[in-house]
């Protein structure tokens, strides 16, 4: 790659036309083969998306290298930085996320796990995925590229769970058995893992313990959604003041629950509890909402505005201390709500 440096020399490039064209095959050509179709429009496609990943690293580099400048001025109110994203119209998330690109590119290039010739080989959503990825699947990620294959997300996302399948403390060394002889899919593996981490080390203990037993898919997707239900239950705990009341042991009655296959029930029973108070100091706020502005609405009327009178007369009794609904359904029925404030 041939560097520019000299100021009149980036002059002069910005002033020579891009040879960046393409001959996209013509989408009302039916003797086009749809696979050849699909082929050439993918080829482009990959080219630009090439492209683009070299322009926003080096568009990271600038930024960087303006907001360095900034931050070295001792004395100023330093707002240069600001005015050039301004100047622009960058915003400052934009900004700071190709600088974190670039930051990624040099770090990944300065550690030698990345070859600049390889950067080509990489779409940009698959190198920003792959600077997100520990270490040990930079690594093998690079060396891919640097094979000569095509980086895509896909192929980062793959590398990265089967990593995930293989090194995990979460999964019992059965599991992983299968999953190396492709007995086990990594698409279940994963998700599982992601839901066990949520987990206090007691219920990943116990979900471990039944992924020994049964090492087979049906078992781990339903050790999936108990892992699920399990986070959402200690979560939802943690937030319904009724069992604040009472000195409850949540953990053992989760224990419980599971033992009895009651797990998902007592799950929704929380989460339900959790929105029902939520709901009630909801309606209490709106409730005094109304009271407050039905008072202001009725100082501010009188027999000039009857009409007003009764729209006020029809909404008024909501604010009241006690409010009846009629439900409609099925069968009519009603409900009647008493609100009263306790200090």
């Amino acid at each position: 790659m041939q560097l520019i440096d000299n100021f009149n020399e980036i002059a002069n490039a910005l002033n020579q036309p891009t040879d960046f064209s393409f001959k996209l095959p013509d989408p009302e050509d039916e003797e086009i083969p749809e696979q050849d179709f699909l082929q050439r429009v993918e080829v482009a496609w990959q080219v630009c998306d090439r492209f683009d990943l070299q322009t926003e690293i080096w568009r990271g580099r600038i930024l960087r290298t303006v907001r360095d400048r900034d931050k070295a001025r001792v004395n100023g109110r330093n707002t240069s930085f600001s005015n050039w994203l301004k100047e622009r119209e960058i915003s400052k998330s934009q900004a700071y996320s190709l600088i974190q690109l670039a930051n990624s590119a040099d770090t990944l290039l300065k550690e030698d796990k990345l070859q600049p010739s390889s950067i080509n080989n990489f779409s940009k959503r698959a190198f920003v995925e792959t600077a997100k990825a520990v270490p040990e699947v930079q690594v093998m990620v690079s060396e891919a590229a640097q094979k000569g294959e095509h980086i895509t997300r896909r192929e980062v996302r793959q590398i990265s769970d089967e990593w995930t399948a293989m090194t995990s403390d979460l999964l019992p060394e059965q599991v992983k058995v299968k999953v190396a002889d492709n007995t086990l899919p990594n698409r279940y593996i994963v998700p599982l893992v992601k839901e066990l981490e949520k987990l206090p080390e007691s219920h990943q203990e116990s979900l471990k313990e039944e992924m020994k037993t049964n090492p087979d898919v049906d078992t781990l997707k339903q050790l999936t959604i108990d892992a699920r239900n399990l986070a959402k239950y200690l979560k939802a705990s943690n937030q319904v003041q009724a069992l604040d009341k009472a000195s409850i042991d949540i953990e053992s009655a989760l224990i419980e629950a599971q033992r009895v296959n009651c797990l998902n029930i007592a799950a929704d029973l929380v989460n339900q509890a959790s929105q029902m108070e939520q709901t009630i100091a909801k309606l209490y706020m709106n409730w005094k909402r109304i009271s407050n502005l039905a008072d202001r609405l009725y100082v501010d009327t009188g027999v000039s505005t009857p009409n007003l009178r009764l729209f006020l007369d029809c909404l008024e009794p909501l604010g009241g201390e006690v409010i009846n609904l009629d439900i409609s359904g099925t069968s009519n029925w009603s409900v009647r709500l008493q609100i009263q404030e306790i200090e």
